[in-house]
C-alpha cells in the first residue's frame, strides 16, 4: 500500500515536470520573440513596418514594410481553407458514420499517410503538377496565389479529417438513434444531429489546419511566387511572412535580421488571435446551445 501510494506521488511529479516543461518552451520562445521583434519594430516604426508597402532591406535608406505579405498569407490561408475545410469535413463524416469496414483499412491508412510527407515533397508536386496545371488553363507562370491555396489546402486535410473524425465518434450513438426514431433519414441525422454536436472538435481541427498553413514554408517557397506585392488575381504570385523569413533570414544582418524576427512576432500574433477568436466563436456557440 505504502509502495503504490510512493509511486502514485512519483507519476504526480514527472506529469508535474512535463506540464512545466511544455509552458516553460512556450514562455521562453514569446520572451526570445517579443524581446527582439518589438525594439525592432519601435526603430522601424510600427506603422511604417505593419502598415509599410516597400521591402528593401539593401536599398540605403533600407524599407521594412510587409503589409503586402501580410495580406498575402491572409490570401494564401484563406484559399486553403475553402478548399481544405469542405473537403477534409465531408470525407471524416464519410469515414466515422458511411464507410465500408474493408474501404475504411484502406482510407484511414491513406489519410493518416498524408500527415507524414514532408513539406518539400508536396512542394515539388506543386511545382511539376499544379504549377503546369495553373499555367495551361488560367495563365501567368503558374507560381501563384492558386497554386499556394491548392497545395495548402492539400496539406491540412489530414489535420482537420483526423480532429474532426475523433470528434464525430465521440458523440453518443443515442442521439443518432434518436433521430432516426423521429423519423429522420441516416443522411439527415448525421448532418443534422451528429455534425451539430461534435462542432467543438470540428472547429478544433479547423484551428489546427489554419496554424498549419499560415505556418507553412517550404511548399509556399517552391509555388507561391514570392512576388512582394498584394495580389489582383489568384495567378498572380504573392509572398507569405513565412516565406520572407526563410528566404532572407541565411544573410541578414543587423536592422534586417531584427525585422525578420519581428515578422515572426506578427505570425505569432496571427496564431494568437485566431484561437482566441475561434475559443470565443465555441463558447459561444456553447452558450447558445
Amino acid at each position: 500500500m505504502r509502495l503504490g501510494k510512493i509511486r502514485e506521488t512519483a507519476m504526480q511529479g514527472v506529469f508535474f515536470l512535463t506540464a512545466i516543461t511544455s509552458i516553460a518552451a512556450v514562455v521562453i520562445i514569446c520572451i526570445f520573440l517579443f524581446c527582439n521583434g518589438i525594439p525592432a519594430m519601435a526603430k522601424i516604426g510600427f506603422s511604417e513596418f505593419l502598415g509599410g508597402q516597400k521591402w528593401s532591406p539593401t536599398n540605403v535608406p533600407p524599407s521594412f514594410g510587409i503589409f503586402d505579405m501580410i495580406i498575402g498569407s491572409i490570401y494564401v490561408t484563406a484559399g486553403a481553407l475553402v478548399i481544405g475545410v469542405p473537403v477534409g469535413i465531408l470525407t471524416a463524416v464519410f469515414l466515422a458514420r458511411f464507410c465500408p469496414a474493408s474501404l475504411y483499412k484502406v482510407l484511414k491508412p491513406a489519410t493518416e499517410l498524408l500527415a507524414g510527407i514532408p513539406s518539400i515533397v508536396y512542394g515539388f508536386f506543386g511545382l511539376m503538377v499544379i504549377v503546369p496545371l495553373i499555367r495551361q488553363y488560367f495563365g501567368g507562370n503558374g507560381s501563384s496565389l492558386l497554386a499556394a491555396s491548392i497545395v495548402l489546402g492539400i496539406m491540412i486535410l489530414p489535420t482537420i479529417i483526423g480532429v474532426s473524425e475523433s470528434a464525430i465518434r465521440a458523440v453518443p450513438e443515442s442521439y443518432y438513434e434518436g433521430a432516426l426514431a423521429l423519423g429522420a433519414t441516416k443522411e439527415r441525422s448525421v448532418f443534422k444531429t451528429i455534425l451539430p454536436a461534435s462542432k467543438s472538435g470540428v472547429l478544433a481541427g479547423v484551428v489546427l489546419g489554419i496554424g498549419r498553413a499560415i505556418g507553412e514554408t517550404m511548399a509556399v517557397v517552391l509555388i507561391a511566387g514570392n512576388q512582394v506585392q498584394i495580389p489582383k488575381s489568384i495567378t498572380d504570385g504573392v509572398r507569405t511572412l513565412t516565406a520572407n523569413i526563410v528566404l532572407e533570414m541565411g544573410y541578414s544582418t543587423g536592422l534586417h535580421r531584427e525585422a525578420l524576427i519581428a515578422t515572426g512576432v506578427v505570425l505569432f500574433v496571427f496564431i494568437l488571435l485566431i484561437t482566441l477568436s475561434m475559443q470565443a466563436i465555441k463558447s459561444r456557440s456553447e452558450n447558445h446551445g
